[in-house]
This record gives C-alpha cells, sequence and structure tokens, in this order.
C-alpha cells in the first residue's frame, strides 16, 4: 500500500526508457532538470544489490518560490520529484507525491488552490506519457 499522497502507477516501458521518456518530457514543457539520482548505482558502489532505482527532481523555480512563499516549510518537498523504480517482478514503476496533497500537508492558503490544481494536472500529464496512471 502506498504511502499517503503517493501516487503509483505501473510504466510500459522499462526502468531506463521510463526515465528518459520522463526527462524529455520535462524538458520539453520548459522545466528545468535539477537532478538526477540514481539509488542503484548508489548501492553498487558500496557493493549492496539494489534494483533500478532513480529519482528525477525537476521544477521550474518561479513555480516552486510561489508555494514557498506561501509557506517555507514546503520547500522541503520542492522542487518535485518523481521515482522510477523496478519490483520484485521485474516491472517498471513510477511514484511521485500529488501536489494537491503536498499543498494540503503544508497547509498551503486556499488562494493557491487553482495554482495547485494546474500542477497537479500538469504533472499527471507527464506521468501519463510514461505510465498507466489510474482513472479519477
Amino acid at each position: 500500500m502506498p504511502a499517503e499522497g503517493l501516487i503509483v502507477a505501473p510504466s510500459d516501458f522499462d526502468a531506463e526508457q521510463t526515465m528518459n521518456r520522463l526527462e524529455a518530457e520535462v524538458r520539453a514543457r520548459g522545466m528545468t532538470v535539477f537532478a538526477r539520482i540514481d539509488h542503484s548505482a548508489g548501492a553498487r558502489s558500496v557493493v549492496r544489490p539494489l534494483r533500478p532505482a532513480a529519482v528525477l527532481i525537476f521544477g521550474n523555480p518561479r513555480d516552486s518560490a510561489l508555494l514557498v512563499q506561501a509557506d517555507q516549510q514546503i520547500g522541503i518537498d520542492l522542487p518535485l520529484r518523481v521515482l522510477v523504480y523496478v519490483d520484485s517482478d521485474g516491472n517498471a514503476w513510477i511514484a511521485y507525491y500529488s501536489p494537491s496533497w503536498l499543498a494540503q500537508r503544508h497547509g498551503l492558503p486556499a488562494r493557491l488552490t487553482s495554482y495547485v490544481s494546474a500542477l497537479t494536472t500538469m504533472l499527471e500529464a507527464v506521468a501519463a506519457k510514461v505510465a498507466r496512471l489510474p482513472s479519477r
């Protein structure tokens, strides 16, 4: 069972293709990729086995600043990030926290609701390019 607020969906591609497609889609939407963290490579460096798992950290500094101005503590959850990983059956998945859930978690003011909804819709659209998101 996923953690509260976590969206998890299977990918139709392997982990590397999923991550590459995710990064390409993020860049195509004009967002900045800040980092691509390969947990598997880190584990290999200390001789620990780990199935493929990597995080893409991305966003738009202008957009993040708006939310952080409302509540600096949301900065712990920004920029946005998506995890791509492989389960024990060899299937690739994506996982990310819904921006709407993050806004609720941090108690962002109602005046940002439409903005957060648009951010949530954008992230869902990005994720849908590489995964089968559950229908609402």
